[in-house]
């Protein structure tokens, strides 16, 4: 995964997953104008090993956190992207700066398919775990990128077992994918999240807060004991 060799960078001239646009407008007898990227929806999936007592998240490479991190540390570095031709792009860092921890994701391009389809559809490509759409529970919907993309993401969660794990998971190869799946113990978990020194998203640490608020109390988290299925309470009666 961290094996990076031969990377160049040059303009993005088509793209099925973005397209840069301009949006022109008036706002209180202003003119402006504002620069801006259409892309997808997405979703996020929370899952909770009980038979691990872990969370399970994803780790993967990502170009565009690769190509920040060396812009970041040598100034310049992507000035390229204003040439004919993608060049070399110098100095060459170890494929590790862009490797991020992340929940299971995907982006909403399917028509026809649910919110709830798509999360269980990529929880099955990434981690191997084969989820029933009904025992999702939406946790939040909110707006991401909102200077850049302004695309909405929904969250949901799950419990699962070491049973519904029926595939290898690492994403689709023909997609471009290469993932590992990690199964975060919950006791390491809240030193994870908090621990600035290892890459991960905000989805992250927003799963891992939300976790311990919201289902950790209703679960029995002694080492030695059972871990029941979580009942969680329903958010709409209280």
């Amino acid at each position: 995964m961290e094996r990076i060799e031969g990377v160049t960078v040059g303009l993005c001239s088509r793209s099925p997953y973005l397209r840069p646009l301009t949006l022109h407008y008036h706002q209180d007898g202003v003119q402006k104008s504002w620069d801006f990227m259409k892309t997808h929806d997405s979703v996020t999936i929370l899952m909770f090993n009980s038979s691990r007592r872990s969370l399970v998240l994803v780790k993967q490479f990502r170009p565009a956190v690769y190509a920040g991190e060396v812009e970041r540390l040598f100034p310049g570095s992507l000035a390229a992207v204003e040439r004919d031709q993608p060049q070399e792009l110098k100095p060459a860092l170890p494929g590790s700066v862009g490797v991020m921890v992340e929940l299971c994701a995907g982006i909403v391009d399917q028509p026809g398919l649910s919110l709830e389809e798509v999360a269980c559809k990529e929880a099955w490509e990434e981690c191997g775990y084969r989820l029933d759409p009904a025992d999702l529970r939406q946790v939040a919907t909110y707006m991401s990128g909102v200077g850049l993309t302004g695309s909405r993401q929904t969250m949901f969660y799950t419990e699962v077992t070491d049973a519904q794990r029926g595939g290898p998971g690492g994403g689709l190869a023909e997609e471009g994918e290469l993932i590992e799946v990690v199964h975060l113990s919950l006791d390491d978990a809240q030193a994870f999240a908090d621990n600035p020194n290892i890459p991960k998203t905000l989805g992250v640490i927003f799963a891992i807060s939300w976790f311990f608020s919201q289902v950790a109390p209703h679960l029995s988290l002694h080492r030695d004991s059972p871990v029941p299925s979580t009942q969680l309470p329903d958010p709409h009666t209280q």
